[in-house]
């Protein structure tokens, strides 16, 4: 242990505490991960690499920029080398990574920094690691566990969407035609007040089952977020696998009505069919760069309970030889449960379909390390704010049996995993006449 290493012992709430540190105005620019009971916050970045549509800038190790093409990952995983040893990295990207003719000119597509203040919380115990001394004394001073003050601001979902309808309708008619097999179209519902996201992540995170979560303010994009399934998930031995979710029914909370709107679920010819097509891409995406004969499904159709719904689920997984973690979720980006079927027939249609760039909707907010590990959270159902606005989105996954209705009620199932629990931004104190300095943060 270093002089810039602190570890305490005893009995915590990881995710409250998170929220305290990430919400006291004292971290800059940070991203807050949790991973298998595990709250992971980075920050103070040291280093960062930043992608936009042509090219790959880098600031680790030395500066250095360049063009990509197909796919990034690589490029970053480069960069990433340049470390110091024993690195750890937390960053985000866009779904526009995988189409970048459609993201706006000097669009930021992607951001991995390197912290150089890192804390890990468990119900057991809370590490930091700090660049010096005085930082770690200051943050040390946080560990406390105390939340935002809470004042619930429900953004409603209930209004129709009749370009949403529309859309689906379009959509079906493309896939009858033979253009693709499924294509996820998504909707915007915009929040009309500034949010306070690490309130809103801990009031979200009380009400929900993720697989993963995340609260960040990382290159110009705040966002929380209950991820209800992984992209890619690497090891530091090479074993590798990704969680297709696809197939969807409302939760309620009511035991025998749950129970049958899952039995509904596993009985739908429709849903099933969605389901079975995306895991058989994922399966010939990994098996492409695992190892022959490494690659197999896991788990089928198991039913797995995310917040305000229920999800069909599967796992496919691999065992990578040659390839490193970088190159599967080059193989495997974007999810095909945010894209759609054939990937590449499906961006044009989603460009034209929707209103403007995703953006983080349906990317990935990730953590990775020396070692090999790689772990990358798909981005749903979550709270966006960025350039003064703020919003929502959820989108359902279109095939040839697919009504216009039925998505559109889907997505308002799935967004009542996150919309009941905003959290309006208290308004910021003015400054007196002549008074220079900075308005305060909001809790």
């Amino acid at each position: 242990m270093t002089a810039h290493d602190v570890v305490r012992h005893g009995q915590f709430d990881p995710a409250a505490l998170a929220v305290g540190i990430a919400g006291s105005g004292l971290l800059g620019e940070y991203v807050v991960y949790e991973r298998q009971g595990t709250w992971h916050i980075g920050a103070d970045p040291v280093g960062a690499v930043s992608v936009g549509p042509e090219r790959v800038g880098s600031t680790i190790g030395g500066d250095f920029d360049e063009p990509w093409s197909g796919t990034p990952w690589p490029q970053v995983e480069a960069a990433l080398r340049r470390a110091p040893r024993g690195w750890r990295a937390y960053g985000w990207g866009c779904f526009e990574l995988a189409a970048p003719e459609h993201a706006d000119a000097g669009e930021l597509l992607a951001r991995v920094m390197i912290p150089g203040l890192e804390l890990e919380l468990t119900e057991q115990r809370v590490t930091v690691r700090a660049g010096t001394a005085a930082r770690l004394a200051e943050i040390g001073d946080l560990l406390v566990e105390h939340a935002p003050v809470a004042g619930l601001a429900p953004v409603p979902v209930e209004r129709t969407d009749g370009a949403y309808l529309d859309a689906v309708e379009r959509a079906v008619a493309q896939i009858r035609g033979g253009q693709f097999q499924k294509v996820i179209l998504s909707r915007r519902v915009p929040i009309p007040h500034e949010v306070d996201m690490a309130a809103t992540y801990l009031a979200g995170r009380r009400a929900n089952d993720p697989a993963r979560s995340f609260l960040l303010d990382l290159g110009g994009w705040q966002a929380a977020g209950f991820s209800p399934e992984t992209v890619l998930e690497v090891d530091d031995s090479g074993n590798a696998s990704t969680q297709p979710l696809a197939g969807t029914r409302a939760r309620h909370g009511l035991d025998p009505v749950d129970r049958a709107l899952r039995a509904e679920l596993l009985a739908d010819p429709k849903e099933v069919f969605e389901h079975a097509i995306s895991v058989q891409l994922a399966f010939q995406e990994l098996a492409a760069i695992g190892a022959p004969g490494s690659t197999g499904i896991s788990e089928f159709l198991a039913v797995q309970n995310r917040g305000s719904v229920q999800h069909l689920g599967s796992r496919v997984a691999t065992r990578l030889a040659e390839a490193t973690a970088w190159d599967a979720l080059a193989a495997v980006f974007p999810a095909v449960t945010a894209s759609g079927i054939p990937k590449a027939a499906v961006y044009q249609p989603i460009r034209t379909l929707e209103a403007g760039p995703r953006g983080l909707y349906s990317g990935t907010v990730l953590m990775a390390d020396s070692t090999g590990m790689l772990d990358a959270a798909l981005v749903l159902r979550a709270v966006y704010q960025r350039g003064g606005r703020a919003w929502l989105r959820a989108g359902a996954g279109v095939v040839a049996g697919s009504t216009p209705a039925r998505e559109h009620e889907e997505t308002r199932e799935k967004l009542g995993s996150v919309a009941p629990y905003v959290v309006a931004a208290r308004p910021r104190p003015r400054p007196a006449p002549g008074d220079a300095t900075r308005a305060g943060h909001i809790a």
